[in-house]
């Protein structure tokens, strides 16, 4: 039953022998401060806070650099641990239980599980020379039906109550700006929500602890941890098309021709789990990380129609409460206006930003918007129409190009035109600006 932490554990001493006996014990392992089994997919964060890669099967870092530390090592369900310099010692996590208070239904009117989550995530969008980093809070919500019974279906993506972001630009001509908002949306965490019911694997039904996983095309696909406290899921979702299922939302996307995903991992973690199934009402958080090749909406906003784009997006999803309500309270709750305002309540859970995020932070706040707005030059052509005076003949022709639609099709094919033009002066302008990028460069 514990083939895995066994196996684990001795692959990563080979790791840690082998590197003694070569003279580079230039990396860590990450493990578990009580079994001192190794951690699997670990999130690293470099002094800066950006985000750059997870463990190994095995628990090794191998993705920083000496430049990169002091790092930041970060596990759903463990305490989050600082790391000052690069050495070969283990780095030993110490789990982090989550109390939530029992779920009760009443009655068998209340058929319907709100769920209240706090959601932090770190995403970056990068091209071969511009960089945009988000630190973003959210108030989320999903509304769950119990059964098949009731017509009322709810939501089991995020829905937004509340959010904060704070972006920060750079470039390699040395542009160092920040924001609090920007049109090109590129993250993944509004797709990724609560996981349908599930079967624990059998043998860790019968057993009070233990480890079991699912085979994947090349590694394990599913990795199961059960203990006194509860269950927790390492998923592979590009294992396999059997992993899906974990993410619903975010299927679609796996169709696209034009995203291209590298990597995605997710982890649950579930609470005083009973029976055989896995119950959303069960769930105390998930984490998860994706990245992808092609996402940004072909970078429109971001003048960077030529180049590769590069979208890393680490989230973190802690419940705050979890409560039934009948069907009527909540098609209540899905009539409230987007407008409708609640605080951003942070997770008890959730570890202390960091100091570069809070730096961020405190630089987005002190933006005078309306200091902005009166520096900008009004753009005169959106101040509205030039009335054109026509004669009768003019009018006449104008009126039946608009009756058969020639007018649109015109406008339709000047707008095109400008777009290409538009286009290929800024592909030429990229490829001066970083000829690297043209052999590169992928056509949006």
């Amino acid at each position: 039953m514990h083939y895995r932490r066994i196996f684990l554990s001795i692959l990563s001493l080979a790791y840690i022998c082998t590197a003694y006996a070569i003279g580079r014990p230039d990396f860590n392992i990450v493990a578990d401060s009580i079994t001192h089994s190794p951690l699997a997919n670990a999130s690293v964060f470099d002094r800066n806070g950006k985000f750059l890669g997870t463990s190994s099967p095995a628990g090794t870092i191998t993705c920083t650099s000496a430049g990169d530390y002091p790092i930041t090592i970060r596990y759903m369900g463990f305490c989050e641990k600082h790391v000052p310099f690069q050495t070969a010692d283990t780095i030993f996590l110490q789990e982090n239980i989550s109390q939530l208070p029992e779920v009760v239904i009443e009655s068998r009117h209340k058929n319907m599980l709100h769920i209240l989550a706090y959601t932090r995530e770190y995403s970056t969008l990068s091209t071969y020379t511009d960089t945009v980093t988000l630190f973003r809070e959210k108030m989320i919500d999903f509304m769950l039906p119990d059964d098949n019974k009731t017509r009322f279906k709810g939501w089991n993506i995020p829905r937004i109550l509340n959010s904060r972001s704070y972006y920060h630009f750079t470039n390699a001509h040395g542009l160092d700006s920040v924001s609090d908002r920007w049109n090109n949306h590129f993250t993944w965490s509004d797709w990724i929500g609560i996981p349908p019911q599930a079967d624990i694997p059998r043998d860790l039904v019968i057993s009070e602890t233990g480890t079991a996983s699912r085979s994947g095309k090349y590694s394990p696909a599913e990795m199961w941890d059960k203990t006194y406290a509860g269950i927790a899921i390492d998923i592979d979702v590009l294992n396999d098309t059997t992993c899906h299922r974990w993410v619903p939302g975010i299927s679609p996307f796996f169709k696209k021709d034009d995203i291209d995903f590298d990597q995605f991992w997710i982890r649950f973690n579930y609470l005083n789990t009973s029976g055989s199934q896995l119950n959303p009402s069960d769930l105390t958080g998930y984490s998860f990380n994706i990245e992808t090749r092609g996402r940004g909406l072909g970078m429109v906003k971001f003048n960077r129609h030529d180049e590769s784009i590069f979208v890393t997006t680490y989230t973190e999803v802690y419940i705050l409460d979890r409560e039934y309500i009948s069907e009527k309270e909540a098609r209540k709750w899905a009539k409230r206006p987007s407008n409708a305002y609640i605080d951003i309540y942070e997770s008890p859970d959730a570890p202390e930003l960091q100091t570069n995020i809070k730096q961020l932070i405190a630089r987005v706040e002190t933006i005078d918007h309306n200091k902005i707005r009166l520096t900008i030059e009004p753009d005169k052509r959106l101040a509205g129409r030039v009335n054109i005076r026509r004669n009768f003949g003019q009018a006449a022709l104008h009126r039946i190009k608009g009756i058969f639609g020639i007018d649109k099709i015109l406008g339709r094919r000047k707008q095109n035109r400008q777009w290409k033009d538009f286009r290929k002066k800024q592909v030429e302008k990229n490829h001066r600006s970083n000829p690297s990028c043209e052999n590169d460069s992928i056509g949006i």
